[in-house]
Parts: structure tokens; sequence; C-alpha cells
């Protein structure tokens, strides 16, 4: 465990957290709450990470939310809980309440136009052993499983095949571990997270828990009102103000969080 950002100071921070009048807690899943797999359907927590999760929830006073990139309808089956996280989607598009009322936003015609266009060409550059995944907002091409050779050769031909698309202005090309996106422009986890921040009263103690590159627009967005933590084995250049390597030191967070809360050991 790190801190990145002067003035951090982590008990201080839960310090506070036992004495807010709201808690909300933010996790992005893949890399996060679970390792990453080649199969996705096999990606599940950490072990440990959702018997907190339940007990943090159970505890009361905290709101936990999901904020990932994949669909919501991927996430609930991955995640074995007594009690339903609220879930944001595909960078933004999608939330899922507690109680099942969910929403979707859909691109503009542009847009749409533009990610079936990506998507030919992902599955054309896909033969190399790379796998196409089609969200509600965007298109992925994961080469995670792929040999080298092909990683190395599919990652020099994504950025030449989807940049003249991304230059219209209606997607944007998003790098990721293990692959590359081509996404909506309108939504992203940043826009996850101010919603979540403009319901949360402004003494509220909140923190926002990240792997990707994908997430440092949430840390940004997080970072005048809570802690930006980095969940990664590696430290990378990061706009965190913390750095946590899952799993035993995520496990170590979750757990002061829990005892914050008020919960029982």
């Amino acid at each position: 465990m790190r801190t990145l950002s002067p003035g951090t100071d982590l008990s201080r921070f839960f310090e506070r957290a036992a004495q807010a009048s709201a808690r909300v807690l933010m996790l992005d899943y893949d890399g996060t709450l679970a390792p990453f797999q080649v199969r996705p359907e096999r990606a599940v927590p950490y072990p440990g990470v959702e018997d907190l999760l339940d007990a943090i929830m159970g505890a009361g006073g905290t709101r936990v939310v999901i904020v990932s990139g994949r669909p919501v309808g991927e996430l609930v089956p991955l995640l074995n809980l007594h009690r339903r996280p609220e879930l944001w989607g595909a960078h933004g598009w999608e939330r899922l309440a507690p109680d099942g009322r969910g929403a979707r936003i859909e691109p503009d015609e542009g847009a749409r136009r533009q990610l079936r266009e990506g998507e030919r060409l992902a599955r054309e550059l896909a033969r190399d052993g790379a796998r196409v995944e089609t969200k509600p907002a965007s298109v992925a091409l994961h080469w995670r499983g792929a040999s080298a050779l092909a990683a190395a050769k599919m990652r020099d031909a994504v950025p030449q095949a989807w940049e003249p698309l991304a230059a219209e202005g209606d997607v944007e090309l998003l790098p990721f571990d293990g692959g590359m996106e081509l996404r909506a422009r309108g939504r992203s986890k940043r826009h996850a997270v101010e919603t979540v921040l403009g319901e949360t009263a402004g003494d509220g103690a909140v923190a926002y828990l990240g792997d990707d590159l994908t997430d440092e627009d949430a840390f940004r967005a997080v970072k005048p009102r809570g802690l930006a933590v980095l969940v990664r084995v590696e430290l990378r250049d990061t706009a965190a103000d913390l750095w946590i390597r899952p799993p035993r030191e995520l496990i170590a967070f979750l757990r002061r969080w829990h005892d914050a809360c008020g919960g029982r050991p």
C-alpha cells in the first residue's frame, strides 16, 4: 500500500468516514474486485470480497456502487451477494438500482453507425486470435490470451483501423489492459461518478477503487470530494491518491471500511 498524493492520510479518511452523514463506496469490477480472465464469465471476485461487500451493505450507511465497462446484465450473475449493490454498466450508459429499476441510454445514430463499422473491422482483425465484444455503446477487441506476436500485431493494427472512425467525432478510442475499445462519446465512468456525487451530501465520505486506464477519469472526478484508489499488482502513472495491491491489500481496505461503518468484526 502506498500513498501517491501529498496530504492523503488513510487513517484520517476512515476516521472521517466513521462520522460522515453518508458514505459511498464505488468500485470497478474487472481487475479490481475480480482478477482478469480470458473467458470473462469466469471472472469471479477474489475470495473474501463478496463477504465483505455483503457485510458493508448489511452494516448500513454505505451506498455501494459497482461501475464497470461490462453491461449490467453480465455483472448480476457474477456477484453472489445477499444484497444487490447499485450497478452502472457499459461505462455509464446503463444503470440498475438495487430495487431492480433500470435505465439505459442509447448513443445517437451517428455513433451507432460508426460502432457497427468498428465491429466489422474488429472481426477481421480478430482472426489472429482476439475476441470481439459488443456492448450497448461500444465495441471492444480483446487480445488477452492471444500469442505475443498476434497481440503485438493487433495492438498496432487496431488504431489504424479505428482512428478514421474516431476522427468523425462521435466515437473515441480507449486502450485498456489486454485490448482496445471503440466507444460512443457522451458517457463514461466519470459520468457515473459525477451523477452519484450529485446525489450525495457534501460532507459524505466517498471513495472510488479502480485499476484500468478507463478508471482515470473516475479518479479525477472523485478526488475533489473523496479518495481515488488504484487497485493493481504493479504501479503505473495514475491520478489516484492511493495504490493498493489485490487481493490482500484490497481485502484490508474493505475491512477497514466495514469497521469504520460500525460493523461487527
